[in-house]
């Protein structure tokens, strides 16, 4: 196929060091993070899909709908999803992989950022074993991470990012997380954002993004509560001045309605999907928010002749069952079953992705207003000459007023509920 100037040079100039070395001859303009936030900011009250890519279908499907939109997306996946107790067979290690063949075979031109999701830090020995970690990531393809120490007290929260930043490249796109997602419980604060924006400041780290508690949960969202608009825009208009945006998570289970209002009225560019997804790709009913539906007796419902067969769907089912699993626990199905959902017939597997394919599209141009950024994001590479274009913040904070000693100091003055106890991660 042809290939645009613009494209091409872009291509040239455009791909980081680990994504050449990996796929010195591909044509998938595979970016950092940074690049994709900036073509959203350009455009204006605009979000791209970080499509969770918990099987196959998922990456193609969200590949497939960012070329038709025109839109750079983020692949991703979490910690929790493809880490080293992955209950995915997409993992840190092989998305750059899957995406790099799919946008080969497909001849998608949009750019797309490769996202480790929600790199956890609870304690010490993760963060020792992070710094081993996070480096073979990169060399994987990752071009674009998410450090997510909210687990951790305040002071322990921003310190972990400070240790951690070190093992990460200084053109990748970098998010961080203030307030475990966890609903309603333990919501984020202003007082808690500028602290750790602050703190990472003083430390010449500017992050793209930050995540918040804002009233969403991970996975099938039980109620209709959901994001918080008016907090989620206070908190962002607190960090202005240090040119932060915000990743929405927990995207999954709030209408479009609410989600064009997160577009309007913050500063956000980048919402996280991934239990929509799935369901989608698997073939099962969802309604407006993503949210897969029930039967009667408290069942998915599978729409005969679309994602998986009925047979296969009745197989996971079994599985399910056996396993004495509820409904919250069918994502663990995404790794035992990914080869025999590989191992349909095409017809089969192209509905599954296509599925994926009309809603990510819909969300895309319809809800988030990301369609026709790709050109954006392209520009902000040409303009760069590069493909590290560059922090959008810069150091406004004292670093001798952010020392480990003022850091713990400073932190026993912030009010803060980190909510409920338990294990929240999807």
């Amino acid at each position: 196929m042809a290939y645009s100037a613009e494209f091409e040079k872009a291509l040239q100039i455009g791909r980081p060091p680990n994504i050449r070395q990996l796929f010195p001859n591909s044509k998938a303009l595979i970016v950092s993070g940074k690049v994709i936030d900036r073509a959203m900011i350009a455009k204006g009250k605009a979000i791209t899909m970080a499509a969770n890519g918990r099987n196959y279908f998922v990456v193609r499907g969200a590949l497939m709908a960012a070329q038709r939109a025109n839109a750079p997306i983020i692949i991703e996946i979490a910690k929790s999803e493809g880490g080293q107790k992955a209950y995915c067979p997409v993992n840190y290690w092989n998305m750059a992989r899957i995406v790099d063949a799919i946008c080969n075979e497909l001849g998608i031109t949009v750019p797309v950022a490769i996202h480790a999701d929600h790199y956890g830090i609870k304690n010490d020995k993760d963060l020792a074993s992070a710094k081993v970690e996070i480096p073979t990531m990169f060399e994987a393809g990752i071009t674009s991470i998410a450090i997510d120490a909210s687990h951790l007290p305040d002071d322990q929260n921003l310190l972990a990012n400070l240790a951690i930043n070190s093992c990460i490249p200084k053109w990748a796109g970098l998010e961080t997380e203030v307030g475990e997602i966890k609903g309603n419980s333990g919501l984020s604060t202003v007082d808690e954002a500028l602290f750790l924006i602050r703190g990472l400041n003083a430390h010449d780290i500017f992050p793209d993004w930050i995540a918040l508690n804002n009233g969403t949960t991970h996975g099938i969202e039980a109620s209709d509560a959901g994001i918080q608009v008016g907090l989620t825009a206070e908190i962002h208009k607190a960090l202005i001045p240090y040119k932060i945006n915000g990743a929405q998570h927990g995207t999954s289970g709030n209408s479009s309605d609410r989600l064009r209002q997160i577009a309007n009225e913050t500063a956000t560019t980048k919402a996280n999907v991934a239990t929509a997804l799935q369901m989608i790709s698997w073939g099962l009913e969802v309604n407006d928010y993503g949210n897969a539906q029930l039967d009667g007796d408290g069942n998915f419902i599978k729409v005969k002749g679309e994602g998986m067969t009925e047979e296969l769907w009745a197989e996971m089912v079994k599985y399910a069952d056996d396993k004495g699993w509820k409904k919250g626990d069918y994502k663990n199905l995404n790794l035992p079953f990914e080869n025999k959902l590989l191992a349909q017939p095409k017809e089969i597997r192209d509905r599954m992705a296509k599925r994926v394919e009309d809603f990510t599209y819909k969300m895309l141009t319809e809800v988030l207003n990301a369609r026709d950024t790709a050109p954006l994001a392209i520009d902000a590479i040409l303009k760069a000459g590069s493909h590290d274009i560059g922090p959008k913040g810069s150091r406004i904070e004292n670093p001798a007023e952010w020392t480990e000693a003022k850091i713990v100091e400073k932190a026993k003055s912030i009010s803060s509920d980190k909510g409920a106890a338990g294990n929240f991660d999807d």
